[in-house]
């Protein structure tokens, strides 16, 4: 990767991933592009709708990109309360994407998700290769997506690379619509608030990462030797697996007069309850050397120190 191109960067993971590449490869050789317009511009940046494919092929031609990152799509959540809206977007941004790593011959990542399982695919330790039948429009589109990356590399040999994320944790971009998110403003209320009102149950285990590990797991994979990667897309990523008992309990340990009570949303329960308990990550780690830096606790840590030092520069 020496010229980086980027869709959705304005994202959950694309505002991060741009960041995190241009520390890595320079900021004049990652080109953000998304369909609005960063609250602060800070290296190249071409306003772009994914559905327009004349127009992405022409910036990633004029940037003279080597790699395409396609990051676009709507979330879990979000794509079930619009799923006409969401297949369109998450499918045909994907198409174009991939249309126009064909066209320049340009290295491709995208993300897959947790949300590629269904209710049928076995509950723990997901093996890498299992039973696929999502109930959600997102899962759909995401088990599409793998099979035409899949499809993109044997036909046409589109060098494609992606994974599949569970719930990410940040303390840099606020909760976007995913069914995990929880996980991510429970910090938040902990330091605003002091409680949190979850609208996941009690004993719902999902897959989770922290940020910082799912950005080095993207380089990683896609500086890993081709000749390695027996699955190339969607491969298996996690760091840990809770739910929302434990994560109050992890944020207790550093504020001890943190409530939590419960207001279950039944739509992102269901989805929660069609995804996987926990993942097992063995093939990213053989073909790739997959590894997570944080636990849990080693997350509450940096998540509250992180937020405290964000709201004390925004008082």
């Amino acid at each position: 990767m020496k010229k980086i191109m980027i869709t959705g960067a304005c994202g959950q993971i694309g505002s991060e991933l741009v960041m995190k590449l241009r520390e890595t490869y320079g900021t004049e050789n990652v080109l953000a592009t998304d369909i609005r317009k960063p609250a602060v511009q800070k290296g190249p940046f071409e306003t772009l709708d994914v559905m327009d494919a004349k127009r992405m092929n022409d910036i990633a031609k004029d940037f003279g990109a080597d790699t395409l990152m396609h990051m676009a799509a709507l979330l879990s959540a979000t794509a079930e309360n619009n799923p006409l809206f969401a297949w369109n977007l998450n499918m045909g941004g994907l198409v174009n994407a991939l249309e126009v790593a064909r066209e320049q011959n340009l290295q491709f990542f995208t993300p897959s998700s947790i949300g590629a399982f269904g209710p049928s695919t076995p509950k723990n330790n997901t093996p890498q290769d299992t039973l696929q039948r999502p109930s959600t429009m997102y899962g759909v589109n995401k088990v599409a997506g793998e099979l035409l990356c899949d499809y993109y590399f044997q036909r046409f040999g589109v060098d494609t690379r992606g994974v599949r994320f569970p719930g990410l944790i940040s303390y840099v971009t606020p909760p976007g619509g995913g069914t995990t998110d929880y996980a991510v403003d429970i910090y938040y209320k902990a330091i605003t608030e002091g409680k949190y009102t979850s609208y996941i149950a009690k004993d719902s285990y999902m897959d989770m990462m922290y940020m910082p590990d799912a950005l080095q797991a993207i380089i990683d994979l896609m500086e890993a030797d081709p000749a390695k990667l027996i699955h190339r897309n969607a491969f298996n990523v996690t760091a840990m697996s809770f739910e929302p008992e434990e994560i109050a309990a992890s944020i207790r340990k550093h504020l001890p007069n943190f409530e939590m009570d419960y207001d279950v949303d039944p739509v992102r329960q269901a989805i929660a309850d069609s995804w996987p308990d926990s993942i097992d990550a063995s093939a990213a780690k053989e073909e790739w050397g997959f590894k997570a830096k944080y636990d849990l606790d080693a997350m509450t840590v940096d998540m509250l120190k992180k937020l405290q030092e964000k709201v004390i520069k925004s008082a």
